[in-house]
């Protein structure tokens, strides 16, 4: 029995309109599936790697029993965007020709606002633990890239993870080392149950679990950055941080409970 994971495929038909400012112009689409996305482009901001770290980020969430919109592989067809009057998404558009990822738009989905929307301690410490393991700086009070929809917490945006695969040869220390950032997560101060999440989630991720996620990557994105010539190297890499850092779960778990202490 083959029980590797797979993402589906669809090919982008239409490019609806942008989602927000910034430099990766995520974008509102429509896929030959009949479903709506919202666009991650390759030829964006930090290029593949923020895919690779979207799509890493939110297969670990799923995979750790949080809500994550589906994730799928988007193709954009080399005439795709020629006809779009916008000189920048046009170039946008044209630098991501390929495979892309794309997220499930949840339509009618609301921003989490900390304020109105408490949660419970439990939820709030397993996205909490999930952000220390993967390194996400991206999840503040500012800007908590979690969505309500249907009266349920859902994770999103998690490209801004994985910060080691940006100084590629500083792996092991970022897989070992302190993180800081986590004062700043937006449920820290809700985050009260952190050591049993940690021995839960301890129990659920293995070497074999996080290797079928990795193994999701395309071998044109991990080539892209040029930081090796095989993609089994770089694969290896992505493999051997994550199992690091999960035997480091303790001492990150510690981390952040001192860092909540401090806040209340």
């Amino acid at each position: 029995m083959n029980d590797k994971l797979l993402l589906r495929t669809v090919n982008v038909t239409r490019y609806i309109l942008p989602l927000r400012e910034g430099g990766s112009l995520p974008a509102l689409a429509d896929a030959d599936d009949g479903f709506k996305y919202v666009l991650k482009f390759r030829g964006a901001g930090q290029r593949e790697k923020a895919l690779i770290a979207e799509l890493l980020g939110g297969e670990i969430a799923r995979e750790l029993g949080l809500k994550v919109p589906e994730l799928v592989f988007a193709n954009l067809a080399p005439s795709f965007g020629r006809s779009e009057g916008d000189e920048e998404i046009q170039d946008l558009l044209k630098g991501s020709q390929g495979l892309n990822l794309a997220l499930h738009f949840l339509s009618g989905a609301i921003n989490y606002d900390p304020i109105a929307m408490p949660i419970d301690p439990i939820l709030a410490s397993k996205i909490v633990w999930l952000d220390l393991f993967i390194t996400n700086v991206d999840r503040t009070f500012r800007n908590s890239n979690m969505l309500m929809w249907n009266r349920e917490l859902w994770l999103i945006d998690h490209g801004a993870s994985f910060l080691f695969q940006h100084a590629w040869i500083n792996w092991e220390k970022n897989a070992t080392g302190s993180f800081p950032t986590i004062s700043n997560h937006v449920l820290l101060p809700s985050a009260s149950e952190l050591e049993q999440v940690n021995e839960e989630f301890q129990n659920i991720l293995s070497t074999e679990k996080l290797q079928k996620i990795v193994d999701l990557l395309p071998e044109e994105w991990l080539l892209a950055g040029g930081d090796a010539e095989d993609p089994t190297e770089i694969r290896n890499v992505y493999r051997d941080f994550l199992s690091l850092r999960l035997s480091y779960s303790d001492q990150f778990t510690k981390e952040a409970q001192d860092a909540r202490r401090a806040l209340i």
